[in-house]
């Protein structure tokens, strides 16, 4: 192979970072919208507006999320039978939740009554809502630690169910991942509307910037002063064969904090994760619309790296049973494989992305009341 076994598994691990990424800043901004709907909209126009900022580009950006499922299952089998299986209840909860959005969007305005008009737009909030919680609380629980343990032919038992998972902790990163998105979902509709709409936008974004800041500051608190933390002492090695039982792992306390030790350099990514909020809070009401939107993506992405980078290398760790853990080099699909599979991504991904880019290009500009009243048939 041109590239070697223990490389190609943190290629995968970047690979799975950035996918769940993209996910959170395209879709995420969908979710946000969403949520914010009963908020930044008073008439049936206005909620039409904030709808149709989303509407033609929300399908392509859940297309991620996907891509994401798919990445982890054809290079980390091992995660997505022990992620899937152990949080299947929380997934029920999620799609089910997900649902709401496609039928909300096509569904509203196809009868004039205000009172289904509103039953759909609570649709899409719930639809925005559920999702941003439950996936704080699953990177709020990476964090904590899952119990589950692997028998000597490597089945699966769990040892919770879904209210175990909303542990305090979690319940913060829930709070925090509501935030963020409301902040990015704010930042799109700053971007996107004009009038009435981008003045409430604005304002929440002010309000909801400061939230996500608090919110980060005080998980990474109590992260710091936490003794979580796993490391492993045997085994695993970067090159061998996938055995996620081949290894031995105990507490340690703080070393989610290692990697950040041994190359001071990532400090940066928590602290981006830290400032871009408050710039957004700032630049919301500036003159650059487009700003508050960049910024906010790349807070999105540092957030989201900062769990990454304390974890690595691990990607489910195993409160009950350490040594039971999954690790970037024990949890992977075999070397041909994943080598494959990174020629298929070489392949494709940059027409997924030219393609997006060519989408955003061609449907940039505000959305405003005039285009939804001159198009009442055909848009949302």
């Amino acid at each position: 192979m041109l590239i070697d076994f223990a490389t190609l598994k943190v290629i995968w691990w970047l690979l799975l970072g950035i996918l769940l990424i993209a996910f959170a800043i395209s879709d995420g901004f969908d979710l946000g919208v969403g949520i914010l709907l009963p908020v930044v909209a008073r008439t049936d126009t206005e909620k039409r507006v904030v709808i149709n900022t989303i509407g033609p580009v929300w399908e392509g950006n859940q297309v991620w999320f996907i891509l994401g499922g798919g990445a982890i299952f054809a290079a980390w089998p091992a995660l997505y039978a022990a992620s899937f299986s152990g949080f299947y209840l929380a997934m029920m909860l999620v799609l089910a939740a997900l649902i709401l959005r496609p039928v909300g969007f096509k569904f509203r305005s196809k009868v004039p009554d205000a009172r289904w008009r509103a039953a759909w737009d609570w649709a899409l909030f719930v639809g925005g809502l559920v999702p941003a919680l439950v996936f704080g609380v699953a990177m709020g629980n990476l964090l904590l630690g899952v119990p589950f343990r692997f028998d000597d032919e490597l089945r699966a038992s769990y040892a919770f169910g879904l209210f175990d998972l909303f542990a305090p902790f979690a319940i913060l990163a829930g709070l925090l991942s509501i935030a963020m998105l409301v902040t990015h979902g704010a930042a799109y509709l700053i971007f996107k509307t004009e009038g009435p709409v981008l003045a409430r936008a604005q304002a929440v974004a002010r309000i909801s910037g400061i939230a996500w800041f608090v919110l980060f500051l005080l998980a990474g608190i109590w992260l710091v002063g936490s003794d979580w933390g796993y490391a492993i002492t045997n085994g695993a090695e970067p090159s061998a064969m996938p055995n996620p039982i081949a290894k031995t792992v105990i507490r340690a306390p703080g070393a989610w904090l290692t990697n950040y030790r041994n190359w001071p350099l990532l400090w940066c990514v928590p602290v981006a994760g830290l400032v871009a909020p408050l710039l957004v809070a700032r630049l919301a009401t500036g003159a650059r619309s487009w700003l508050p939107l960049v910024i906010s993506a790349i807070g999105v992405a540092c957030t989201i790296g900062s769990v990454g980078i304390s974890l690595f290398p691990f990607l489910l760790p195993s409160s009950s049973h350490p040594s039971s853990s999954l690790t970037v080099w024990d949890a992977s699909s075999s070397h041909r494989t994943l080598f494959i599979m990174f020629i298929a991504v070489c392949i494709f991904l940059p027409a997924v992305l030219l393609y997006t880019a060519w989408v955003y290009r061609a449907l940039r500009g505000r959305v405003t009341a005039a285009q939804i009243e001159a198009n009442r048939e055909t848009a949302y």
